[in-house]
């Protein structure tokens, strides 16, 4: 009988034992779920802060893109390339007699 009195108290400080083991593991892992989830959200906001960014730049472009073609219109229009080719080249409509019509 004595034998089992001693194994009682030893019994009971094993069991607490494991309990604190286990509080402390569940602790560890909520707190690394807890650091889990700031991190998810710190790099989910620096991505949404890189998109804004991208996005301003794509809004950027498209406005160049637009001017860029307004201005490759003006600049290719076909009496501007007349005069641009007469006054620059010293090109010049061919007369009457020099057109030579050529048939398959």
């Amino acid at each position: 009988m004595a034998q089992a009195k001693t194994s009682m108290p030893a019994r009971r400080h094993w069991l607490r034992s494991f309990w604190l083991l286990v509080v402390a593991l569940l602790t560890l892992l909520t707190l690394a779920s807890a650091v889990a989830v700031i991190s998810a959200s710190h790099l989910t906001r620096v991505q949404y802060a890189r998109l804004q960014q991208l996005e301003r730049e794509q809004d950027q472009l498209q406005t160049e893109w637009g001017q860029l073609l307004l201005e490759e219109s003006a600049w290719s229009t076909p009496s501007r390339v007349e005069r641009v080719a007469s006054e620059r080249l010293d090109m010049r409509l061919p007369d009457v007699e020099q057109v030579e019509v050529i048939q398959p």
